[in-house]
Formats: C-alpha cells, structure tokens, sequence
C-alpha cells in the first residue's frame, strides 16, 4: 500500500469511528505531514481521496474540515404497495407523511419540497412508452425534495402524464397543490385509475456538470438513473418517471418472495 493510501485509511478509520467529528476541522496540512512522517504533495494527496469520497470538505483559506455526513436515502421496491395502501386512505392521514418520509425517516416538519409543471410534447422514447403518438401532449412534472439542514435533493425527478388523461381532474394541473396528498397513486385515484404494477429500470453513468452541481456530488461518484413505469389494471402505462439519485447516498432494495415447492 503506497503511504498516501495508509494516511488517507488511518484518517478515514478516524472519522468513521468517529474519534474525528463531523465539523472538526483537520490540523493544517504541514503539522499533519510531521505526524504522519510525509511530505506535503505525500499529505495532500491522501486528503485528496477523502475529498473525492466525500468524507472532508477543503474550504480555500479556511481549512479541512470532516463533512457532516448526508442522509442517507433507502428506496425499496415495497415503497409502491405502501403508497397503494395509503392511496384511498382520508386525507388527514395522507398528510402526515409521503413517499420521501417513507424512505429517508424524516418528518414532514424536515423537508423543503419543489414542484414545476410544464407542457411537453412525447418524444420518440416516451411516446415508445406510454404508446402514443409522437408529439402527443404530456404533463411533465419537476420535483426536488431535500433536507432542510442540507442545501441538495435527495433526487432530481422528472415525472410524465399524459395530459389529456389527468386533465379530467383540472387540480392535477397546478403545482400549487403539491405535495400532493397520498402522492401520484391517490393523484391517478382521482381520476379512476388503479396501478396494477410498477416497474423499475436502473443503470448508472458519471453525472453531467449540471447534475453533479444539484445533487452536490463529489469527483468519482455515479448517478444512479431510475426509470419508473406505472401501469394501470386497464393495461395503460398511467406515468413515467425517470430519476436521477446521488450514488453516494442512495440504498436500492429490492426484495423479491419466492414461491415455496
């Protein structure tokens, strides 16, 4: 192991066993390098991988600092049949928590929630999709969530229906009503529609310039792409989402019942 690497790991089991604290701020670089019997460029280079894992933060003419860890964010595949369940339910009770509450454990009272709705026009792939025309005419939807201690989103979500569809009910077409009580699946409620499944799509890739700058992602983490399809009992897809999570703070699971022979 190379001596930047035994730094970077002697430093990192520090801040994870938490003898080094979130906000502590690090010795400056030169009396790091006398205790660790380095160089500099040697000291540098190992505060450099914890950077890149998002452990430290270097603020120019400040110092180094440990990150406050993010939260952590858990999607699982038993979120869709819980926001099923709560769909119908009263609305005083669909007010007390949503989808996000459901994954991250935090309360209402903790989140800053965003909503934009614009018209858009099925491209090729959408319109693949939902099986409509090309050029037939969607509402897109654009959420962001995050913590209120925290300046990020949990996720950048773009969210598709088709507009004549949910025009029926013309509260489905202002984002002044979001949060949306019960979310999208008490939203297609209203307009008589029951999902009979969703399915979910994931890859990965390097985040772009803008995402790593929204989602706050450091050199080296992924974005996590998720695409949604919401299928009604009536065999149409009712929406599509397509999601965008940070790779450094996101747990996808998936737990999947086997039939017992």
């Amino acid at each position: 192991m190379a001596r930047y690497e035994q730094i970077a790991d002697a430093l990192r089991h520090g801040i994870r066993t938490g003898r080094l604290r979130p906000g502590e701020r690090l010795p400056a670089e030169d009396r790091l390098a006398v205790r660790y019997r380095t160089s500099v460029p040697t000291l540098q280079r190992a505060l450099s991988e914890l950077v890149a894992e998002g452990l430290i933060d270097k603020r120019h003419g400040v110092g180094t600092f440990v990150r406050t860890p993010r939260r952590r964010v858990e999607r699982s595949s038993d979120r869709h049949q819980w926001e099923k369940d709560r769909a119908r339910r009263p609305r005083a009770e669909r007010l007390r928590t949503g989808s996000t509450e459901h994954d991250t454990g935090l309360e209402v009272t903790d989140l800053a929630f965003h909503a934009e709705y614009r018209e858009t026009k099925a491209d090729e792939d959408l319109a693949a999709v939902f099986g409509v025309h090309v050029g037939t005419r969607l509402l897109e939807r654009m959420y962001r969530t995050n913590c209120r201690a925290e300046d990020t989103p949990f996720a950048l979500v773009h969210s598709y229906l088709v507009h004549d569809l949910v025009a029926a009910n013309p509260e489905l077409l202002d984002a002044a009503n979001e949060p949306w009580p019960g979310g999208t699946q008490n939203q297609l409620y209203t307009i008589g529609i029951e999902l009979d499944r969703v399915e979910e799509r994931i890859t990965a890739r390097p985040p772009t310039a803008e995402e790593a700058e929204a989602l706050g992602l450091r050199k080296g983490v992924s974005v996590i792409l998720l695409r949604k399809i919401c299928t009604g009992t009536d065999g149409r897809v009712a929406e599509v989402s397509d999601v965008r999570l940070p790779g450094d703070r996101t747990e996808l699971v998936f737990t999947t019942p086997l039939t017992r022979w």
